[in-house]
């Protein structure tokens, strides 16, 4: 039976693929799970996987530097936040991706090129790594926000924050410690956010993925997210619920 190892830091996501893929791919074996870069090549290293599903963004060494150290193995699969430049590369350079959060209709487009390959020989990644790693930085991601409370004023790191939700003129920042409020609306934030860490769950509502404890659903199959710190619970709107459909 086929093999995998699937690399990525989030246990949202790293849920949602394995879901994604057990529908898609019902005899594909996942031999392997990596939370960061440098496991990720070891256990690739060990495991000799036939496919390697690699999150672009992880801890101690990234999907690309990942996808180097192990070439000539497995068939790589990229998993990215969107991403233009990015995307424009694998289509150009015929390398799998998907998106985040993964789609169904994607996956199994994925899976069916997947199939068709093994057995061959990888695709070489040397010109397609050699052009990603030479782009240009990404515009800097949001990292300390500044933020009332009550008579003064708190500087909160931004992987603090459990969610950001809207609240008249201001906007909550919600940490394990309580409540602060800034002046920065939830849409000026979406934009200057890690889309890699952070989903807009409602109109008014942002959560950071690291701080959810678990998914529900509610009686109108709506998913609700209970938080590791806190413990209260956020319903996500019909429009985002899709993010969480394989959960």
């Amino acid at each position: 039976m086929p093999t995998a190892l699937i690399a990525e830091d989030e246990p949202i996501l790293m849920a949602q693929l394995k879901a994604r893929l057990a529908d898609a791919w019902p005899e594909l074996v996942i031999v392997a799970e990596a939370e960061n870069g440098e496991e990720a090549v070891m256990l690739a290293q060990e495991e000799r996987p036939d496919v390697a599903f690699l999150d672009i963004r992880m801890p101690l060494l990234d999907g690309m530097s990942v996808a180097k150290a192990i070439a000539g193995g497995p068939h790589i699969v990229f998993v990215t936040a969107y991403d233009e430049y990015a995307v424009a590369a694998f289509e150009e350079g015929a390398v799998d991706y998907l998106l985040k959060p993964v789609a169904a209709d994607r996956i199994a487009k994925v899976v069916a090129r997947l199939k068709a390959r093994l057995g061959t020989p990888p695709v070489d990644l040397d010109s397609l790594l050699a052009r990603l790693s030479a782009r240009e930085t990404p515009a800097a991601t949001l990292r300390w926000i500044r933020a009332s409370l009550g008579a003064t004023m708190k500087v909160i790191p931004v992987d603090d924050v459990l969610y950001f939700q809207s609240e008249d003129k201001y906007t909550k920042v919600a940490t394990a410690d309580g409540d602060a409020l800034i002046r920065k609306p939830i849409k000026e934030l979406w934009d200057e956010l890690d889309r890699e860490q952070f989903w807009q769950v409602h109109r008014g509502t942002i959560v950071n993925l690291r701080a959810i404890a678990k998914v529900e659903r509610d009686w109108r199959d709506q998913p609700v997210l209970t938080l590791r710190e806190r413990g209260e619970t956020l319903t996500v709107s019909r429009t985002f619920a899709h993010r969480f459909k394989a959960m």
